[in-house]
């Protein structure tokens, strides 16, 4: 049950608009992962929920997408995310700003499996001037960004593909925009 959740969060780049997340909603992801593994159990993060329209607007042109598919643009227009948490660290708790990078990816995991449970989905997106959405969202300058993740009912499909070895890993998608995933296969990751 649980590798079918697992099997069921993908990288999702393309969403139905319609569903509308409310604040409570996200605060309820976000409320999974504080109870995620902390480094030396400090819990140094801070989660700004957006799912207003105008919050939307404003990150979603901040965030690259697909660098693997640089001649697409994606979410096609129409398919954007409508939720979106920057996980954020408060520096008054800890400067060292390298520190929690492992836990930065259990909280956005956690979160993406809670959103997997209830048949959503989302994205950890990286590529983003954490300087540029720092302003744009009028954050302290004691919180600083570190990754955003992005929310929503998934509206697209996602394939996964067993990789022999020297395949490219690289994802890739169809004339019918269906997202294929290569992953390695067990025996060849077991030592």
């Amino acid at each position: 049950m649980f590798k079918d959740l697992v099997k069921q969060s993908r990288s999702y780049r393309g969403y139905d608009e319609t569903k509308r997340f409310t604040r409570e909603e996200l605060a309820e992801f976000a409320d999974c992962a504080r109870f995620a593994p902390s480094s030396v159990n400090r819990q140094p993060f801070l989660y700004y929920l957006a799912c207003e329209q105008a919050q939307l607007d404003t990150i979603q042109p901040l965030t690259g997408w697909a660098r693997a598919l640089p001649q697409m643009r994606l979410p096609h227009p129409g398919k954007c995310p409508t939720g979106f948490i920057v996980i954020c660290q408060n520096t008054d708790w800890d400067a060292d700003l390298n520190r929690y990078r492992v836990d930065v990816g259990i909280a956005a995991q956690t979160m993406l499996l809670a959103a997997a449970e209830k048949g959503l989905g989302g994205i950890m997106i990286g590529n983003f001037s954490p300087a540029k959405l720092s302003e744009a969202l009028a954050l302290p300058e004691t919180v600083v960004p570190l990754l955003i993740v992005a929310f929503g009912k998934p509206d697209e499909t996602i394939v996964l593909t067993e990789a022999a070895p020297g395949d490219s890993m690289k994802y890739y998608r169809d004339e019918n925009d269906v997202h294929y995933v290569p992953k390695r296969r067990l025996e060849d990751i077991i030592i």
